[in-house]
């Protein structure tokens, strides 16, 4: 039997597709799609509102009487109220809306005592082996004799609202880690003075509906390497998060990552 699916935010840009690619996947059954009761879409069959035909399922203010896992992929204040939902009817949730604050943070920390619940601050399966790639990288050069500075330059369509992404924090923590690097610079200007060796620089763009993209610059006396990985659509995020979601079925309660769901723990 398929897997039932709740997403929550399924209104919005990413709940469409995830929508629209739950209900083309034959281990998955979209059950419920939630939404803002304000929507004015809401009331009308979500796989319309997708662009995939009738699913018989309408996009609703309100949960589904049953579902075996879920997706949140809204707005930190609404990712909040499903985590209360799902934290009191014992849903495991994929929690893959971005830009939550610490104490948000500490909500799902809390919850995942409750239920199974999968973090990341990037839902694609690339961007998540990227960061493995990255890790790698960043503890070899450790050792190198005269150092390798550390950049890394993210790309996101005009409407993203926080910077820079999450995405590129979680490569620069990960790095700083393998590193042992303790300060983070977000951009430069004027005399700024040399670079120090024990910093890690970010670069926020933002420019037409580019979906996502994250280079991480390596930079040694004579060689340089780089790593770059870049989503042509939001599809690949949709991706990521169904997969997440089939693989909390039947998990302990935890919090898990997207480095559990590819099997690089």
């Amino acid at each position: 039997m398929p897997i039932q699916l709740a997403i929550h935010g399924a209104g919005g840009r990413m709940g469409k597709r995830l929508v629209a690619l739950g209900s083309q996947d034959p281990e998955l059954q979209v059950v419920g799609a939630i939404d803002n009761p304000a929507n004015p879409m809401c009331g009308q069959d979500a796989g319309l509102v997708a662009g995939v035909g009738e699913l018989g399922v309408p996009l609703s203010g309100t949960w589904p009487a049953e579902c075996q896992t879920a997706i949140d992929f809204s707005v930190p204040a609404a990712c909040m109220v499903a985590l209360a939902h799902c934290t009191q009817h014992k849903i495991p949730l994929v929690v893959a809306t971005t830009g939550l604050t610490d104490e948000q943070m500490s909500q799902v920390s809390a919850a995942a005592q409750v239920i199974p619940i999968c973090w990341a601050p990037n839902m694609s399966l690339a961007v998540n082996l990227t960061m493995r790639l990255a890790q790698q990288a960043a503890t070899a050069l450790k050792t190198v004799p005269q150092g390798a500075d550390v950049e890394i330059i993210e790309r996101h369509h005009r409407y993203k609202e926080d910077s820079p992404s999450g995405t590129a924090l979680k490569f620069g923590e990960i790095i700083a880690e393998a590193m042992g690097l303790d300060k983070h610079v977000h951009g430069r200007e004027g005399l700024c003075g040399p670079r120090t060796r024990s910093e890690i620089g970010y670069h926020a763009v933002r420019t037409g509906d580019d979906p996502g993209q994250h280079t991480i610059i390596f930079g040694m006396l004579g060689e340089t390497i780089e790593l770059r990985v870049g989503a042509s659509s939001r599809d690949s995020y949709a991706q990521g998060a169904l997969a997440a979601a089939k693989f909390l079925v039947g998990k302990p309660i935890g919090m898990y990552n997207m480095f559990d769901v590819l099997g690089l723990d």
